[in-house]
């Protein structure tokens, strides 16, 4: 690890203004400064900053402090009788040490556990732009096989980023000019494209200090992670589903899919092919083919999408009470 400084920031204001990069659990971060993929020349330790609270709003939402920690969201009262889909999902992620130390600024910032992304020796166009992509034509069984390009196929490894994605999240900042920003979830993550070392809307100097979540959902929610073990392993396809039956018909949905992407991925045409649809498996079939139907695999990852056709199958299933 190479040396760096070191600063303690007291107030948001303080801390975009310091210069370096910020740091509260450090769980993602400190490993990447191990491997020397992250080189700060200085951190900013947010820690102790007021941003720790889940505050319910006016509105019927709540807003949640960028350093709430995942163990604590997970299990605060609100979050399961309101929002189980981030309960479930937060609870699917790493470990119980890892969740009461990550936070939830954090989570949304973490990076792709892409295996060339992490080994220093081999090319990788994220960490080092224009160097290549070893991962296309290599071993990439976690890979992304949606939203991809010819210089990237990571995939964002977040739980907790994709039930947000499902409930419409606002994500709130400071920028060092004393600006605020209001970022939809859906329009804060970016595509590899030709720059997939730019992976946010994310300015440097800018902090996340809040989230916000929209009044509660109708319909019944679900979170769902298939992954190679029971825990501490990433999602190979996860799904958020939040969907309303009214009369016998679908009158909302909203699915957002961890594993197959760089980003959260939530496509309009997933939805569309449900809303006002009788459940059936026709249906359900139908909303698989609008999801995959730009799918595409490389090799080790062509299994992902046959796979993530079932699993999308049985969460509408489940989720509207159709029986197979």
């Amino acid at each position: 690890m190479k040396t760096f400084d070191y600063v303690k920031a007291d107030s948001p204001e303080s801390a975009v203004v310091a210069g370096g990069r910020f740091i509260a659990g450090g769980t993602n971060l400190l490993d990447l400064m191990k491997l020397q993929i992250e080189t700060p020349e200085r951190l900013v330790d947010i820690s102790r900053l007021d941003l720790a609270r889940v505050e319910e709003r006016a509105d019927g939402g709540l807003t949640i402090g960028a350093l709430v920690p995942n163990s604590d969201l997970a299990a605060d009262a609100r979050i399961i009788k309101d929002y189980p889909v981030l309960s479930r999902a937060l609870l699917a992620g790493a470990s119980g040490q890892l969740r009461n130390k990550a936070s939830t600024g954090g989570n949304l910032l973490q990076r792709t556990r892409c295996y060339y992304f992490y080994d220093t020796a081999m090319p990788c166009n994220k960490r080092v732009p224009g160097s290549g992509c070893a991962a296309i034509g290599g071993f990439n069984r976690i890979l992304a096989v949606l939203g991809t390009s010819d210089q990237c196929i990571a995939t964002h490894p977040s739980d907790m980023a994709v039930a947000m994605r499902a409930l419409d999240a606002t994500i709130v900042t400071l920028k060092p000019d004393g600006d605020r920003r209001r970022i939809a979830i859906g329009d804060f993550y970016r595509l590899p494209g030709d720059t997939p070392h730019i992976e946010t809307m994310i300015e440097p100097g800018e902090l996340i200090t809040h989230i916000d979540l929209p009044p509660p959902p109708a319909g019944t929610q679900l979170y769902r992670k298939v992954r190679d073990r029971a825990s501490y392993a990433f999602a190979l396809v996860s799904v958020a589903g939040i969907v309303a039956v009214e009369n016998g018909r679908i009158a909302s949905a909203a699915l957002a899919f961890g594993g197959l992407a760089p980003m959260p991925w939530r496509d309009p045409a997933v939805e569309a092919a449900l809303v006002g649809k009788t459940p059936s498996t026709a249906v359900f079939e139908a909303a698989a083919d609008a999801l995959l139907a730009d799918a595409r695999g490389f090799g080790s990852n062509d299994f992902k999408i046959p796979l993530t056709r079932r699993v999308l199958i049985a969460c509408l299933r489940d989720l509207t009470g159709e029986a197979a």
